[in-house]
């Protein structure tokens, strides 16, 4: 499984690396049970847990933070 998609974290604008932080916060969990059953069987239970869904939203922060130091900011 490829975790880093192209093997690169260098975006061209903003809102790529947005969505590069999104895939690889989805990839995580993938890699972290890659059994795609029980995944599934999963997703409601943590889809209606406040706390999951902000503890998601920080793991895709901190992604979108790695990227954009990667990409100088896109300055």
């Amino acid at each position: 499984m490829e975790l880093v998609p192209g093997n690169t974290l260098i975006t061209a604008t903003p809102d790529e690396g947005r969505a590069l932080a999104v895939k690889l916060a989805r990839l995580t969990v993938k890699a972290t049970q890659s059994d795609a059953e029980v995944r599934q069987r999963l997703r409601p239970a943590y889809a209606e847990d406040h706390h999951s869904l902000i503890a998601i939203a920080q793991v895709v922060a901190t992604e979108y933070a790695t990227i954009a130091a990667a990409n100088n900011h896109w300055r």
